[in-house]
């Protein structure tokens, strides 16, 4: 934790001098510098349903396979300030993974994993976004110590305690482990408000009518405030039938003397069944159904459902394999409820079994999943087919009438674009082919990729005059004059070429004007990590970068099904064909 300065220094000094409170563990300084991946469809793997059941079906969703601090980078720009719930479950850190380490590297490294990937997600979350984290005891309150250096300590909500177990573990060696925390955070709590919670039925009969008031059943609330205005000190009110009120020490008054008049008028004030009690405000039913309750911070498992409902849950959709620790859809539901309306955006990174993006569109959320393990295949695809055929009968599906319909798209992430040849040399990957290089290039040279129709050099664009070339071909001064031609004065082109002739860098740059030469591999070979495909929690694909060394900016990325280039009528010349 951050150092105490001395008692004596105040004001501004001690908020200019003060070294800000924070977590610091080994090798916090080091940052990966991560290759921003461009994302591959497989069409045999995305899945729509059959029939369309309405407007509100949600067909662009998004299932990416790999790992999910590369795939949060693919995410950053396309969705930066558009994702409106995010929901994860990372693993607890119990100690399994790191058996063979010492306890100060272990939570180092979840620190670390953990710490860089709510960076990238705080970015994510719109300004009306929120964060929630599922964690147990282990980390929890080192992980909220991060979250407030991330997020800032304002911009903490709640934590919410969650009781995933009904039973005592009798064989507990200290104290039976019934609950998790759920960590709440905003992007910005001062825009950020949760929806209200639906009035059960349990709550509404709590309302009666014993002297038949025609607004209806109501309930006996106080007059009396924790808080008020230090002026109403000495506040008294003499009600019609002579009771004088006053609020009990230590409280002032809810209401104004008018407001008091007036719910006095109205028969609105209880005097209890013999007119001799202390007076309360009588709050009818009717003013509060269709404004709701706010949620409380204990979820029981009643209400939100528990482990063992949880793994019933999975065993629907995979009985001889089912998912160790899944959430219950009900719990699911209650965070997308309080954070987000129909149409929003949901993100889950690490998507487990799947239950977040089933419960997002069964709710006509829209919704992304990120899962490096195998059961993104034995797991979540079978589930979310499921969910898409509404032959998905458990969880939810009764609470919000869910039929089915929509769909999903599947992605993976592409291989690194840089690998070394036979003699070592680092070199374009030979598996990319003329689309997905020049998506590569644009992405990390923060352009959009949006390969034109008309003009065979735009293959992207940063600006509505800022535009993207990308060839293998080396390019002569003809050819470049040529180019910038054609460009136009009114325009700019990157160039990334692999070697242009006739002219030196400095000479083209005075010649033409319109045009940035760049050649590939070269110009990118410094921007990051290449060839590094896992940042999961095996240490042993843990190498770290120093934090010193600089990322390009990364703009929108666009998720398409990669076609070859000679398929695509903007993709002409990229290697040459169709080129001079």
């Amino acid at each position: 934790m951050g150092k105490r300065l001395p008692g004596s220094m105040a004001g501004a000094d001690y908020e200019n001098d003060m070294q800000r409170l924070e977590l610091n563990w080994i090798g916090k300084d080091r940052r990966p510098r991560l290759e921003p991946r461009i994302l591959l469809e497989d069409p045999k793997r995305s899945f729509h349903a059959a029939v369309r059941y309405g407007e509100s079906d949600q067909y662009d969703n998004s299932l990416i396979h790999g790992d999910n601090l590369l795939a949060l980078k693919a995410l950053e720009f396309q969705y930066s300030g558009q994702v409106k719930c995010v929901f994860i479950d990372p693993p607890y850190n119990t100690g399994s993974a790191f058996a063979q380490y010492d306890d100060g590297l272990e939570h180092s490294i979840w620190l670390g994993l953990m710490r860089d990937r709510l960076e990238i997600i705080r970015g994510l979350l719109s300004d009306e976004g929120s964060l929630w984290i599922s964690i147990d005891d282990n980390e929890s309150h080192y992980l909220k110590v991060i979250c407030d250096e991330i997020f800032g300590r304002a911009n903490f909500v709640s934590n919410v305690v969650w009781q995933k177990k009904y039973t005592i573990a009798n064989d507990a060696k200290w104290l039976s482990d019934n609950h998790d925390h759920i960590l709440v955070y905003a992007k910005d709590k001062a825009r950020w408000r949760p929806n209200k919670m639906p009035r059960t039925e349990e709550m509404n009969a709590r309302y009666k009518n014993p002297d038949k008031h025609p607004k209806g059943p109501w309930k006996a609330t106080p007059l009396h405030a924790k808080s008020g205005s230090a002026s109403n000190k000495n506040f008294s009110y003499t009600f019609k039938n002579g009771v004088v009120w006053s609020p009990p020490a230590g409280t002032f008054p809810r209401f104004s003397e008018d407001t008091l008049r007036r719910l006095d008028d109205g028969n609105e004030i209880w005097f209890g069944k013999d007119g001799k009690a202390s007076p309360s405000r009588k709050t009818f039913l009717s003013e509060l159904s269709e404004e709701g309750t706010p949620c409380p911070t204990v979820w029981l498992h009643t209400d939100v459902g528990n482990n063992h409902e949880a793994r019933e849950e999975v065993k629907a959709f995979n009985p001889e394999n089912p998912f160790d620790t899944p959430k219950p859809e009900r719990l699911i539901q209650r965070i997308i409820h309080l954070s987000t309306n129909p149409g929003d955006l949901v993100l889950d990174s690490f998507a487990g079994s799947g239950t977040t993006g089933a419960v997002a569109h069964k709710m006509g959320r829209r919704w992304i999943m990120v899962e490096l393990g195998e059961h993104c295949h034995t797991h979540i695809i079978p589930r979310l087919k499921m969910v898409v055929d509404g032959a998905d009968a458990g969880g939810i599906t009764e609470a919000v009438g869910w039929r089915g319909g929509g769909g999903f798209r599947y992605f993976r992430l592409a291989p690194s674009l840089i690998v070394s040849d036979r003699w070592g040399n680092p070199v374009i990957n030979p598996e990319y082919d003329s689309a997905q290089l020049a998506e590569a290039i644009a992405k990390v040279e923060g352009f959009s990729y949006a390969p034109s129709e008309v003009n065979w050099w735009q293959h992207g664009h940063s600006s509505e005059c800022d535009f993207i070339y990308v060839t293998t071909q080396n390019l002569s001064a003809e050819q470049l004059q040529a180019l910038s031609d054609e460009v136009g004065c009114d325009r700019s082109l990157l160039v990334c070429c692999a070697a242009f002739h006739g002219v030196t860098a400095a000479k083209a740059s005075e010649r033409w004007t319109n045009l940035t030469l760049k050649k590939i591999p070269k110009m990118v070979l410094a921007r990051c990590e290449w060839g590094h495909d896992d940042y999961s929690l095996n240490v042993a694909n843990l190498p770290m970068a120093q934090s010193e060394a600089s990322e390009p900016p990364v703009r929108s990325l666009e998720l398409k099904t990669h076609k070859s280039a000679t398929g695509s009528a903007g993709q002409g010349g990229l290697f040459g064909e169709n080129e001079e």
